[in-house]
């Protein structure tokens, strides 16, 4: 396995994370309001863990467009 298809595997690797990211939240956030601690902030955890998820996705497509456009196989 060559430097290329490594990165263009990890790239791809952390957009599937950010999607996964994106289907645990409605799962996870009802939970996560039951916690006294975490209940009055529970608007500003679910906005960062989508922005969590949002830059995971957008990091693995740049890493995998530039990968790929610096080989000159896009």
């Amino acid at each position: 396995m060559d430097k290329k298809q490594l990165q263009v595997g990890y790239g791809i690797l952390l957009i599937i994370t950010g999607v996964g990211v994106f289907f645990k939240i409605p799962y996870v956030m009802p939970r996560m309001a039951t916690i006294n601690y975490f209940a009055n902030a529970a608007l500003v955890i679910k906005f960062s863990l989508y922005i969590l998820g949002g830059l995971l996705v957008l990091a693995g497509v740049m890493k995998v467009f530039k990968t790929l456009n610096r080989t000159g196989d896009v």
